[in-house]
């Protein structure tokens, strides 16, 4: 079962890391769980997702690809799953940040290893990206990228 911690100790991270960013598009954002949580926080967030049932949030109900014009200052993804490669590489084409906690590869990866695909492929971007741990239960560990200087 999932921990129902999850959204706000990930946004505690986002706003611990990001605390000038404003502007954040949550990609593949189900709900909007995590919208509101950041949105608690100050943050004007713009929810992804194919969803036709969300809640009361900013919400783009369509998916979002490298394609979509950038409106952000930030990136998030909480169990992004076929989106989270699409994150890290629009991150990298607009220098962007961006927080995921990553959980299904979108290419049968097993978890350890497409954990490591994703920060190389950050980096190979141009972006630096270190690991963090959410303490919860779970896929807990998030990945940070920032643009390199």
């Amino acid at each position: 079962m999932a921990d129902k911690r999850r959204f706000e100790l990930f946004a505690d991270l986002v706003t611990r890391h990001f605390p000038g960013c404003r502007h954040a598009f949550d990609i593949a954002g189900g709900q909007g769980k995590l919208n509101a949580a950041l949105t608690s926080r100050g943050l004007d967030v713009l929810t992804f997702d194919k969803r036709w049932k969300h809640d009361d949030v900013n919400y783009a109900q369509r998916l979002f690809t490298l394609d979509e014009p950038c409106g952000c200052d930030l990136l998030v993804g909480m169990h992004p799953d076929g989106a989270t490669r699409v994150i890290v590489e629009y991150a990298a084409k607009h220098r962007r940040p961006f927080a995921i906690v990553p959980c299904c590869s979108d290419n049968g990866m097993s978890y350890k290893p497409w954990m490591r695909h994703l920060a190389e492929l950050g980096q190979q971007l141009g972006l630096d990206v270190a690991e963090e741990a959410l303490p919860m239960q779970g896929r807990a560990r998030v990945l940070v990228g920032k643009p390199r200087d």
